[in-house]
């Protein structure tokens, strides 16, 4: 119920009651499974955990930075790019490494990330990749048809070639899907080194000219353009 008000992500929800921090109509609560309706008074640190209005940003995530609230090694992080924003706590809506870059999503809207995320619901994310080497039409095919990798099936739902040097090439990849690092996977079966992973591009909306390490609130048209539930 944390989480669905957007005070804070699940796992920061479950650490807070563990360490006694959250109280349910005024009597601490340290099971984060303890079942609630959603009309008692919780609270945590002491303050009334009432719902947040809903934040739904785009960022422009910089190669190197890492999608989480802290990091154990020091590692700048999303984070820090909205510090002094002001704003409510707002989650990641899915995975971008750090060795990744370009469009990521942050909401406090956890029912909206949801089906964004979900499998179930296909939401496209499409990604410009620079690999090493000379990708053909049966490297594309390939992509389309799928490999097998440890275990799981990695295939792109398009794939095409965008330009060509002599020592690296830019291929346009969009997937329906996304298992862990699912496209450095897909092309390091198929021989391909990839260099930089950019995405571009998430169902309608795009990457656009946000720069680097920046971010901007999504207009209503937008929101709703990528609402799955």
């Amino acid at each position: 119920m944390l989480s669905k008000r957007g005070v804070c992500s699940r796992s920061q929800a479950e650490k807070a009651a563990r360490e006694g921090r959250v109280k349910v109509d005024g009597k601490i609560v340290r099971d984060p499974e303890f079942r609630i309706t959603g009309s008692e008074r919780i609270e945590l640190d002491g303050a009334g955990a009432v719902a947040a209005a809903p934040v739904y940003l785009v960022m422009n995530k910089p190669r190197g930075v890492v999608v989480s609230a802290s990091d154990d090694r020091g590692r700048d992080t999303v984070y820090g790019l909205l510090e002094g924003a002001g704003l409510p706590w707002v989650g990641p809506v899915g995975r971008l490494d750090k060795a990744s870059e370009g469009l990521l999503l942050l909401s406090n809207d956890t029912v909206w990330a949801a089906g964004i995320t979900e499998p179930a619901t296909h939401v496209p994310k499409t990604y410009h990749v620079q690999v090493a080497g000379q990708p053909d039409a049966s490297t594309i095919a390939a992509m389309l048809g799928g490999v097998i990798d440890e275990g799981e099936p990695l295939r792109a739902g398009a794939a095409a070639l965008l330009r060509q040097g002599e020592k690296t090439a830019w291929l346009e990849v969009t997937l329906d899907e996304g298992r862990n690092r699912h496209i450095r996977r897909l092309m390091a079966a198929l021989g391909f080194e990839v260099q930089r992973l950019v995405r571009v591009a998430i169902g309608d909306l795009l990457l656009g000219e946000l720069a680097k390490g920046q971010w901007r609130h999504l207009s209503e048209a937008e929101v709703s353009g990528l609402r799955r539930r």
